[in-house]
């Protein structure tokens, strides 16, 4: 019998198609076709350098083999197999394949985003990954809006029309978009993945069509051929991806949102999923907005338009008026959040630049402790129960 080793896998419920494992892996392990994205486990000799740039967690699985999982088998999956059944499949023995050095690298690359994502247990059921590369869906752009009058930051809102195809979207996926032509290899773009900022019934409600909000990147092919659009344009698309951040269908729960810049595209998508379905509920979400003007935060002018009782909401700039980050405020608003996090039915979601991680979860460690928590076990306990959820870039 095969002596067993420890394989790397990629979960392909959770993973959302960006890519970026693929372009960082340095010897060329990751591959993808129209399905999924694998680990070619041939090839991969756990230098762990994709783990820390996925936005989902969906890297960082591994499975026990006697015999490693083909590319072919990774190709076919739509969800990972179980380890228990692997595990029957030979006696017990020494792993090879992860040192104590590779694992101490592990628990250092999830330190930031809480460990694996869990989807609420009250939320839908997402589907994933309907129309693929060799088969994406072919919507038609009805608007594009822009949103800020900052002449550094054009953001874009950007609604598309999916016509008479099915395209079953839930609060807090995304879908790729494919931009037309070749990159510098002479090869297809891959598409580029974009949070959707509507909810599941769309952004005219019980119409079949999606938005997005698109910041314009000075080299980005795909956010300027996006943002470039006009009405009556056609965009190929594939997706939807993402199965844990979601909201939950819990009238009882209640959302701690925080972001900044165009991660608050699922955070506008959750607000009006809110408010169409719920209606106004005192003191049920509660969101932390950060952006350097009041000209460059998307949605300014709606946002404004939102009753209190609906949404508690505090827009922070970075560069005007009190030059505060997200967590100065959140640390102004200690005894709101506090209560908060005492709050079983509170859920936390935090969306935008990576580089905001370490202050929100400062501010976050600094409001638990003032009420006797330790943050760490509470983010664990939270992200064990589908309550913690976290997609930085």
């Amino acid at each position: 019998m095969n002596k067993p080793i420890k394989q790397h896998l990629i979960d392909p419920e959770i993973c959302i198609r960006c890519y970026t494992c693929e372009m960082t892996c340095p010897i060329g392990a990751i591959e993808h076709d129209d399905n999924n994205v694998v680990v070619d486990a041939s090839k991969c000799n756990f230098c762990m350098d994709c783990i820390p740039v996925c936005p989902t967690g969906s890297i960082d699985e591994w499975r026990v083999v006697t015999a490693p999982y083909s590319l072919e088998d990774q190709f076919a999956w739509d969800e990972l197999p179980e380890q228990d059944e692997i595990e029957e499949s030979f006696d017990e023995a020494p792993l090879e394949g992860l040192d104590e050095d590779i694992s101490a690298l592990l628990a250092e690359a999830h330190s930031g985003t809480g460990g694996k994502p869990v989807a609420p247990a009250t939320a839908g059921k997402p589907t994933i990954n309907m129309y693929t590369l060799g088969k994406p869906a072919r919507a038609k752009v009805q608007g594009n809006f822009r949103l800020t009058q900052d002449a550094d930051h054009d953001v874009r809102h950007i609604i598309l029309d999916l016509q008479s195809l099915p395209f079953p979207v839930l609060e807090g996926q995304s879908v790729g978009v494919i931009a037309p032509g070749v990159d510098e290899a002479g090869k297809p773009h891959l598409p580029r993945l974009y949070s959707v900022s509507s909810p599941r019934d769309g952004e005219r409600s019980n119409f079949n069509n999606l938005s997005l909000t698109v910041k314009r990147e000075q080299d980005g092919v795909c956010s300027n051929y996006l943002c470039d659009l006009e009405q009556g344009d056609e965009v190929e698309i594939t997706g939807p991806f993402g199965a844990t951040f979601l909201m939950p269908d819990d009238p009882e729960a209640r959302l701690l949102m925080i972001c900044t810049g165009t991660g608050s595209a699922p955070m506008r998508a959750f607000t009006m999923r809110r408010q169409r379905a719920l209606g106004a509920k005192e003191n049920a979400m509660v969101m932390f907005f950060g952006a350097r003007r009041k000209n460059s935060l998307p949605y300014f002018g709606p946002l404004s338009k939102l009753p209190p009782d609906l949404i508690d909401q505090h827009l922070v700039y970075s560069r005007e008026g009190d030059k505060a980050y997200v967590q100065d405020r959140m640390r102004q608003e200690e005894a709101k959040i506090a209560e908060l996090l005492r709050d079983m039915r509170t859920h936390i979601y935090i969306c935008g630049k990576r580089d905001m991680e370490n202050g929100v979860m400062s501010a976050l460690d600094d409001i638990a402790k003032s009420t006797g928590l330790q943050w760490d076990d509470l983010k664990e306990q939270m992200r064990e129960q589908g309550r913690y959820h976290v997609e930085t870039y």
